[in-house]
């Protein structure tokens, strides 16, 4: 068997989203070891070590990154801390894998694909739906006309646990614009790049947002905090095959949202597509699928196995699709070429929601480029050595 990828995670402390959701993914897969975790405190950093069983503890991620045991960083922190993450893990020479959104905003998203470019090591953001079993079912079917010509696209998902009224107090630094953790930035931003892993991008977009909530209540305490972020989106939009698209992302309050629909309809039938479970996002969810055909019936279309990329031992939800990504980076540093999604798809993104958000300021309809393809092939990691071959 070939040698393992060496993994330090950034910001894995026992009740983090790296402990919920890459470490159960990485347990299951044979192509990585967790070797090394980083928080902001040397107490916290071994007591996640121990609670994991993993060799290396450190309270920096620049300590965590220059190590020579580990070949790949992945930054599972708070938005505004992933730049400092990402550009430690370069200046070592790590591969690097970046939670969403890659940056705060489009400038900071943009210096750090530029950086990782230059740097010629594998670099990939965790844009879940790219490597969905449902979306990408979902885009063969399309590809393959199973409904004809595809002329609209609707989709309704929550928000929730983000734009309502209330939020937990573990968000409760979302509601700055400068922390890049919004409803925009998140939920619309997983949104969009499941429809275009399915149906193709944007070719232009036109887009209301709305702050109905300059107060909001943390659940927690009671406490009223200021809140200078979105919680409703409503877009309509040409993709670049011509297709109309509506697209209404509903914040809330809840623990976790009620689910999501997404309808296509085509020349020749309409799909409709569901989470199994309301309680997932559109990335993570698994999706029932269900084909009308142009006499008015209807049948279900189980996603088949084919689709299916990781081992059965991995929870099913966010964890499974974060192993597949995982298996996507493994494989690009093997072969030595880019991963996907990578820092330049987070770009392309990140350039959609400031699209979005001019659409709203303006209200004019925003033109959308469509996005280059990686700068550059990076170099294989020799892993026994930790460097770059």
């Amino acid at each position: 068997m070939r040698d393992r990828i060496r993994v330090g995670i950034v910001g894995a402390s026992p009740q983090s989203w790296a402990a919920a959701a890459h470490l159960p993914a990485l347990a299951h897969l044979d192509e990585f070891t967790v070797i090394a975790v980083a928080t902001t405190r040397e107490d916290s950093a071994r007591a996640a070590a121990s609670t994991f069983g993993i060799r290396h503890a450190f309270a920096s991620a620049e300590e965590l990154a220059f190590h020579p045991e580990v070949d790949l960083v992945v930054a599972s922190v708070k938005v505004p801390a992933h730049a400092a993450v990402v550009r430690a893990a370069l200046a070592a020479g790590k591969h690097v894998y970046a939670e969403w959104p890659l940056g705060v905003d489009l400038a900071e998203a943009s210096a750090l694909a530029d950086a990782a470019a230059a740097a010629g090591v594998v670099h990939a953001v965790n844009l879940q739906a790219y490597h969905s079993p449902g979306a990408r079912f979902v885009a063969d079917l399309l590809a393959d006309g199973r409904i004809g010509a595809v002329e609209s696209i609707s989709m309704t998902a929550a928000g929730d646990p983000l734009g309502g009224s209330r939020i937990p107090q573990s968000l409760a630094w979302s509601t700055e614009h400068a922390a890049g953790n919004n409803l925009l930035t998140v939920m619309a931003g997983h949104a969009l790049a499941a429809l275009e892993r399915v149906a193709g991008p944007l070719a232009d977009v036109s887009a209301v947002l709305a702050n109905l909530h300059d107060r909001v209540t943390v659940i927690e305490t009671g406490e009223l905090i200021a809140n200078h972020v979105p919680g409703q989106l409503a877009l309509h939009g040409r993709l670049k095959g011509g297709a109309l698209l509506s697209l209404s992302i509903q914040g809330g309050s809840a623990a976790a949202p009620s689910g999501f629909a997404i309808t296509i309809t085509g020349a020749d039938g309409r799909l409709t597509i569901t989470p199994a479970d309301k309680g997932h996002y559109p990335g993570w969810a698994e999706w029932r699928v269900r084909v009308r055909g142009a006499d008015g019936a209807a049948t279900d279309l189980p996603v088949p196995d084919r689709y299916r990329v990781t081992p059965a031992g991995v929870p099913a939800g966010p964890a499974a699709h974060i192993a597949a990504l995982y298996r996507e980076i493994a494989q690009a540093i093997t072969d030595g070429r880019p991963a996907h999604p990578g820092f330049d798809t987070a770009v392309h993104h990140h350039r959609t929601l400031a699209a979005i958000e001019r659409a709203d300021q303006t209200g004019v309809r925003q033109p959308l480029t469509p996005q280059a393809g990686p700068r550059q092939k990076p170099a294989a990691r020799d892993h026994t050595e930790g460097k770059i071959a």
